[in-house]
């Protein structure tokens, strides 16, 4: 039986519904299916770009807690310093108080002579050279002489040794210095400086710890065994 033109247009009326209905819901499952890629991809950049941020600020966090250690251990260390040169110039200023009072061990001809002794007898046993040199103040000359001869028979008799001492006339010590005496091998190749000064910062020396203790205490930093 031959369709009409009625059915025919409504046939092809039909198809056309029917594939303007699959092609909107073709669109609508792209359009879903964009849409869901779309927010997939926004996350992941949302993510990574959060977390390049947090990185970014842990890192300038780590950074600034870096920085405020090496300021503060830089404090520390400036205070330290400044703490160490002000003991320092407290020693330094107690040093040179003590270099003043010398003089008043030479003012006492006894007790200057008495010490005279010692330090020349002192020098020639360190040297034990068999020609001695000894140099002093030009006002020590006669006290110098007079330490000399009797150094000489004393250091005979501890060294089993002969010596000839020569008291220099020409070249002294500076007329400043506090006292004492320098004594020279024969050929003035070795020195024993026995000057009052230099006795007194070989005391100091020695006596370094136990000025630094008596001054500002004992150091927790310093840890003796037994």
């Amino acid at each position: 039986m031959a369709l009409s033109d009625v059915d025919v247009q409504k046939q092809i009326k039909h198809m056309m519904a029917f594939i303007e209905q699959e092609a909107n819901e073709k669109a609508e499952e792209i359009d879903a299916k964009s849409e869901e890629e779309f927010n997939i991809e926004k996350g992941r950049l949302v993510q990574t770009q959060r977390l390049k941020i947090v990185g970014y600020y842990e890192k300038k966090e780590k950074q600034i807690e870096q920085q405020k250690k090496i300021q503060m251990s830089t404090v520390r260390n400036q205070a330290r310093l400044k703490v160490l040169r002000a003991r320092d110039d407290l020693i330094s200023e107690l040093l040179n108080d003590a270099k003043l009072r010398l003089s008043g061990i030479v003012a006492d001809p006894a007790i200057y002579q008495g010490l005279l002794d010692k330090l020349v007898l002192q020098g020639l046993l360190r040297l034990l050279e068999p020609v001695a040199i000894v140099r002093c103040r030009p006002q020590d000359l006669l006290l110098v002489e007079a330490a000399v001869q009797k150094a000489i028979p004393e250091y005979m008799m501890v060294s089993q040794k002969c010596v000839e001492v020569q008291v220099d006339q020409e070249v002294h010590l500076a007329t400043n210095t506090a006292g004492g005496v320098e004594v020279y091998s024969g050929n003035q190749r070795i020195k024993v400086s026995n000057t009052l000064e230099s006795r007194l910062d070989l005391l100091a020396q020695q006596k370094m710890p136990d000025i630094r203790k008596a001054l500002f205490g004992a150091n927790a930093n310093r840890k003796f065994f037994i």
